[in-house]
């Protein structure tokens, strides 16, 4: 009856045309998921990376939304910028209803001053969405809207961003996801446009470091705020990092501007090339009681490189 009662509510107010419009996946760990973030933040870094992103959003429900996310990306001297490659495959309802899309990214870098470089980036997707219509349970199985349903669809997507850094201390970019609102409906009788995504961030890195400290080993803190709009949807997060050389420490604050939706801590570290974190979104909204929150865990390999070789030199920002 639970899972009935999940799968008709998802199918009914979440995916379809009919009652609603898809929204993209979205993770708490933003910066542990820079491609998805900004296309622009490809290739920032000092060597190649690879990464892999893992969130279970309302495990309370029975497997609502479990969304993994993977990509690599590096600078190319002969191309002066960024290339990179991101990956997403979302399911929710247990199933199903299924998401996958695959972007390939180019982000040109260039320098406006010896204090301030720059990135800008386009975006190329191809995304896709399927049902496993064995799986669903209607409401009204002979509606003409339901009879019409398509059990897969696939579209071409495009988006753009930028992004900016000022000594190492100030950081901030813009990005916009879904530019032409592709129509990803699953029924011919409806329109299910992916609307535009606006994302606006930025942060600081605040040196705590004394005269004394070793110079190699990182302290610092991080305030950052990050704004979403999709649609008639929007939120507003705020937080901070607090690195301590191999620990990383942040706490989030989201807003929807409705109401506070959750407050969300996460802990990671890093040894050599290799970073992984853990965050916890704790819900302040009135699905707290039966939704679990969500669980997330993302997880990075920089390799190495000659970084005397690069023009443009990598851009600081957050780790997870």
């Amino acid at each position: 009856m639970v899972r009935n009662l999940k799968i008709i509510l998802l199918v009914t107010f979440w995916f379809t045309g009919k009652f609603c419009w898809p929204q993209d996946p979205e993770f708490s760990q933003f910066y542990a998921n820079p491609l998805y973030l900004n296309p622009a933040l490809a290739g920032i870094t000092a060597g190649p990376r690879v990464i892999l992103n893992y969130r279970n959003q309302w495990p309370g429900l029975g497997q609502a939304f479990v969304t993994y996310n993977a990509s690599f990306d590096t600078y190319l001297d002969v191309l002066h910028g960024g290339v990179g490659v991101d990956i997403v495959f979302d399911q929710a309802g247990g199933g199903s209803m299924n998401t996958f899309a695959i972007s390939g990214t180019y982000a040109y870098k260039f320098n406006i001053s010896s204090r301030i470089q720059a990135s800008g980036a386009l975006k190329a997707s191809y995304n896709s969405r399927y049902l496993t219509k064995e799986n669903l349970t209607l409401l009204a199985p002979d509606d003409p809207y339901f009879t019409s349903l398509s059990s897969s669809v696939g579209v071409a997507d495009f988006g753009a961003g930028v992004f900016f850094s000022y000594d190492d201390l100030l950081y901030g970019g813009l990005s916009v996801d879904h530019l032409f609102q592709p129509d990803i409906g699953f029924s011919s009788l409806s329109s299910s446009p992916l609307y535009m995504k606006f994302t606006i961030h930025a942060g600081s890195v605040i040196n705590l470091r004394s005269g004394g400290a070793d110079p190699e080993r990182e302290f610092s803190l991080s305030p950052n705020v990050l704004y979403q709009q999709q649609f008639k949807y929007h939120q507003l997060n705020l937080g901070l990092y607090l690195t301590f050389d191999p620990m990383v420490a942040g706490m989030w604050f989201r807003y929807n501007f409705e109401n506070a939706d959750a407050i969300v801590p996460m802990i990671g570290f890093h040894w050599k090339n290799l970073r992984i974190a853990y965050s916890y979104d704790y819900s302040l909204s009135k699905l707290k009681d039966v939704s679990g929150g969500a669980h997330e865990v993302s997880m990075s390999w920089q390799f190495a490189t000659v970084e005397k070789r690069r023009v443009i030199k990598a851009i600081k920002c957050p780790r997870f």
